[in-house]
């Protein structure tokens, strides 16, 4: 944060803001924000619920920080030392009201990349579950994965919040204790990842050996795609800031977060691996049927233009009505 030049965070805000934009136009799209109530639909559970709204709110608190530091950056801009030349103002010679705003944004991103570790999470022991189920009849809520998501997801939601707020009183301490321990985490379940994307072939050939219908095998084939090309973009995003942490605890020279084309160049990837593969487990937990939506969008053209035939044809009764009441009324 004291190292990054204000571009970075322009770069981050920019692309959060432009995965907010597309989370908006998305879920528009996918049923006019319906899968935001508690009881859209009949599947409408309490797990399911709390997936959606985790990851959802994990966008929003990912822009607040981006935006909130952009700010921030641009305000205090570069000064000027005879030993190193022009660097980014440090943290330490902000503005009073510029530190007070390092802790909660600080905070806002812990709390974004634990939720994004519950979403993670849960997403890997359910493709484990599924991979591994011996028969379509195993409950996954009383499965071994359901129970380690949920010790697993008490501990992101703590422990993360934790290390920022027990390092906050040295900013740049706070900043690499939080970048290393999420990206430990979040590297962690990237990595379990793998057997699963290795694996997943097979277990569709399984599947069309037992007969299941072409559209789910086509339905699991385009989500083994898209989590092939998400778990890249994670390691895009998580080892970034692993080098970034791992360099800012050590306790003596700081090799990679005092180089200005490593720090910047390491917080752009980290910024990119970080809002596509958010893009893409929205298109995965809200996957939009295109085919669907022009089939609904035509049928309730239809019905409009029915209803619209409906009402010209009501009109020459109407006028016919009129017109009689009116030769009635002169007849008298």
């Amino acid at each position: 944060m004291s190292h990054t030049s204000p571009s970075s965070y322009l770069v981050w805000a920019l692309l959060s803001c432009m995965l907010g934009i597309f989370l908006v136009y998305h879920l528009y799209s996918f049923d006019k924000f319906k899968c935001l109530r508690w009881d859209n639909g009949p599947y409408s559970g309490a797990f399911k619920r709390v997936m959606t709204y985790s990851y959802l709110l994990s966008v929003p608190l990912i822009i607040t920080y981006a935006v909130g530091f952009a700010v921030i950056k641009y305000k205090e801009g570069y000064v000027f030392l005879p030993s190193t030349g022009v660097i980014p103002n440090p943290s330490q010679n902000w503005t009073p009201l510029s530190k007070a705003f390092i802790f909660p944004l600080t905070l806002c991103f812990t709390f974004a990349w634990a939720l994004e570790m519950v979403t993670h999470l849960e997403e890997l022991c359910f493709w484990l579950f599924l991979v591994n189920a011996n028969s379509g009849r195993q409950d996954w809520f009383a499965s071994f994965y359901f129970k380690i998501w949920i010790t697993g997801s008490i501990t992101a939601v703590l422990y993360m919040p934790l290390v920022t707020i027990f390092t906050r009183s040295d900013p740049l301490k706070n900043e690499a204790c939080t970048f290393l321990a999420g990206s430990l985490g979040s590297l962690c379940l990237t990595i379990w990842f793998m057997p699963i994307l290795w694996s997943f072939p097979t277990f569709l050939d399984n599947l069309r050996s037992e007969g299941v219908d072409t559209a789910t095998i086509v339905r699991l084939t385009k989500f083994h795609e898209l989590n092939t090309i998400r778990v890249l973009f994670r390691y895009l995003f998580t080892i970034p800031l692993l080098v970034l942490g791992v360099d800012g605890v050590r306790p003596h020279e700081h090799t990679i977060n005092e180089n200005p084309f490593w720090t910047d160049c390491l917080t752009f990837i980290a910024a990119m691996g970080c809002v596509i593969s958010s893009g893409i487990t929205l298109i995965i937990f809200f996957p939009r049927s295109v085919e669907g939506e022009i089939a609904a969008r035509d049928a309730s053209r239809d019905r409009k233009r029915l209803r619209s035939q409906g009402s010209v044809m009501a009109i020459p009764g109407i006028d016919d009505e009129t017109a009689s009441m009116s030769e009635l009324q002169s007849k008298t």
